[in-house]
């Protein structure tokens, strides 16, 4: 089957009403999470529901990176204050952002007539459900906690749940959520014994996570004081405590999330827990921008704990827990399954039919994508080339330097002052947000001076600095898939690569009859990989010798840096495809019934037979280290980039 070149026909809403309803509970979310990881300005680790390439989970391993204290309590709320900005301001901005043809995403294997519709227009619009190592699809369907033999410290008694009056429960779950200025609530002990006093105690911690208490004397009455843990003693290792010898170490539990990335959730619950973040594991990063589901490993920490978390979380929910022996790997993941639903389709039912079988027969080409690469007129993988480079200068440059395109302003202004002063100081003092990466290496320069770039650049957290090499492996693979596919179409040749076991061998002449596209790998640049013994195989080197690399030596003098090869498929043939087609008049309602939904016996919306619009529901699964929007991409024929999607619609930005 002939490929086809790429033509834009993407409909995209960047903001919704449910983003604008939701604004303010987000708000107050985000002024009790005191531990975030990530940075912003194009330059964040991607946060994605597919997972790196075995080569790269090497270097990330469980590894998450505790929080430095924040240099002022604002910096989450700073951060993250205009995320989505003025809609004007962000079509400027990706203006000069990247489109797919920039970073080699340029073809397509299916035949049929491209149409439009809405992807995400509703994070609610996008699910993933996580496929775990044994072949079982997560869904959060059980709130119930396991009950064990024998009775631990941290499982609260029945009194717990009586001792406190209603207006007690209210007062501390307001100073929970922090809806009022208060920084403590006391309650009066009326039985003074010790034994009352334990209990009331252990009430407020089990029933309010992330509150504190103390007992303090007041005009002759004992009280017992809550209030909220700040700081270092907030992420204190957990209080020692007898754990069952019978129960396993871990508890494992389904997360639910909406509108939420992995490692903020996480935080969330350190917060609340009063612990450390890596004492959690999983088994993959999730999408922030839909509603996803996976499994979470935490060690020693109860169920009935967890399960308290529910009723002041907002955006996410626990269940389905379980006590095992073991923590989670990244990695471990068989794949996720995804729905998903399009709105305001334009295709006739022929063209989606046609678009859907060849989802299901052939699939479609396995690239990188957007989110890999950046949102900025700086693409992380110039970063990632220039550190291969080791052109430390040029690190330094990309990061800083002022850049085209609509930024926060403060962004702007420790931009300028860095060309016009060079002085790390001076630039830092128009920075109020210090843990983006501009402000991490920033602090570097001023830590180890101008002349030792490299140690002020490992002040970055290690995942963040591997994203950009990953970048630029990623930018080259998806320039060369490209040409693969335009030099020899969709057949498996002579030359081409195939995997045996974990070992890759070249297909040849005499034996390319038992291969088909399916089973043929290209290489991701790096140490101990072999290329295809054609065409192919020369652009790989033409490419990174126009780049100032050496495709015979990529292992870099910071082991840190060394890139390790892997191999990668080059068409992916999505499992459990199916689809329906369904009217609807209110882009409002939802579509799809959640797993939350379902635990709450809500109804799926009656829908119209003939609605003013159409949507295309969707699903399917996908393996690791693969990415749902060029799935999706193949059945619209449309350009994924934002810069794309903002252009083709000013008219409702604005």
């Amino acid at each position: 089957m002939e490929t086809v070149e790429m033509n834009s026909v993407s409909l995209k809403r960047p903001r919704s009403e449910d983003d604008v309803a939701n604004a303010d509970e987000i708000k107050r979310q985000k002024i009790s999470e005191k531990s975030k990881t990530g940075n912003n300005s194009g330059q964040s680790v991607e946060t994605v529901t597919d997972q790196p390439d075995k080569s790269l989970l090497e270097d990330t391993k469980n590894e998450i990176i505790p929080n430095e204290e924040s240099e002022e309590q604002e910096d989450e709320e700073l951060e993250d204050s205009d995320e989505d900005g003025d809609p004007e301001s962000f079509a400027d901005m990706m203006k000069h952002g990247l489109t797919e043809s920039d970073v080699g995403i340029t073809k397509f294997v299916s035949s049929h007539k491209g149409f439009s519709g809405i992807l995400k227009e509703r994070y609610s619009d996008f699910v993933v459900h996580e496929i775990g190592k044994d072949g079982r699809v997560s869904h959060l369907d059980d709130f119930s906690v396991p009950v064990d033999d024998e009775v631990n410290f941290e499982d609260p008694s029945e009194e717990t749940f009586t001792v406190l009056s209603d207006e007690d429960k209210q007062r501390l779950e307001e100073l929970q959520l922090l809806k009022n200025k208060e920084t403590s609530v006391a309650i009066e002990v009326i039985e003074d014994t010790k034994e009352k006093r334990t209990v009331i105690h252990q009430a407020v911690k089990s029933l309010f996570p992330g509150l504190e208490t103390k007992t303090e004397d007041r005009d002759g009455k004992k009280y017992i004081i809550a209030y909220h843990a700040a700081g270092k003693k907030a992420l204190a290792n957990p209080r020692k405590h007898s754990w069952p010898k019978s129960r396993g170490s871990y508890c494992h539990f389904v997360l639910y999330k909406e509108n939420k990335d992995t490692m903020d959730a996480i935080n969330v619950l350190s917060k609340f827990l009063r612990v450390k973040p890596n004492i959690f594991s999983y088994m993959g990063t999730k999408d922030k921008r839909a509603i996803t589901v996976q499994e979470i490993a935490v060690l020693r920490i109860t169920a009935q704990r967890l399960a308290h978390l529910n009723k002041c979380l907002m955006n996410f929910k626990l269940g389905n827990f379980s006590y095992k022996n073991h923590p989670l790997k990244l990695g471990e993941l068989q794949g996720n399954h995804f729905t998903v639903v399009l709105r305001n389709i334009t295709g006739t039912d022929d063209q989606i039919e046609q678009a859907m079988h060849s989802l299901r027969e052939i699939g479609f080409i396995n690239y990188y994508g957007m989110q890999r690469f950046g949102t900025t007129a700086v693409p992380t993988y110039q970063i990632g080339r220039a550190i291969l480079q080791n052109n430390w200068n040029e690190v330094m440059d990309l990061i800083l330097k002022p850049r085209p395109g609509a930024e926060k302003g403060y962004l702007v202004k420790c931009r300028e002052e860095w060309a016009k002063t060079k002085d790390p100081a001076a630039a830092l003092k128009k920075l109020p947000v210090k843990r983006c990466v501009e402000g991490q290496l920033l602090r570097g320069l001023l830590k180890y001076g101008m002349k030792n770039i490299i140690s002020a650049f490992g002040i970055i957290p290690r995942n963040n600095r591997l994203m950009y090499i990953h970048s630029y492996q990623s930018y080259v693979w998806n320039n060369m898939v490209s040409k693969r596919i335009e030099e020899y179409g969709l057949r498996a040749v002579p030359g081409d690569l195939t995997l045996k076991g974990a070992t890759a061998v070249h297909i040849e002449e005499g034996d390319v009859d038992n291969y088909t596209i399916h089973d043929v790998v290209m290489p991701l640049p790096g140490f101990d990989v072999i290329y295809p013994k054609h065409k192919i195989g020369e652009a790989y080197k033409e490419m990174l010798v126009a780049d100032n690399l050496d495709i015979n030596n990529m292992r870099h003098k910071i082991r840190d840096y060394s890139l390790s090869g892997a191999y990668r498929k080059i068409i992916i043939r999505p499992q459990n495809v199916n689809w329906e087609v369904v009217a609807y008049d209110d882009p409002r309602i939802p579509l799809f019934t959640t797993d939350l939904d379902k635990l709450e016996g809500k109804p799926l919306p009656v829908l119209p037979t003939d609605g003013k619009f159409r949507a295309l529901k969707m699903e399917f699964s996908l393996p690791p280290s693969t990415y749902a929007t060029m799935a999706i991409r193949e059945v619209l024929k449309m350009d994924t980039s934002i810069k794309n999607q903002t252009q083709l619609n000013t008219t409702w930005l604005r």
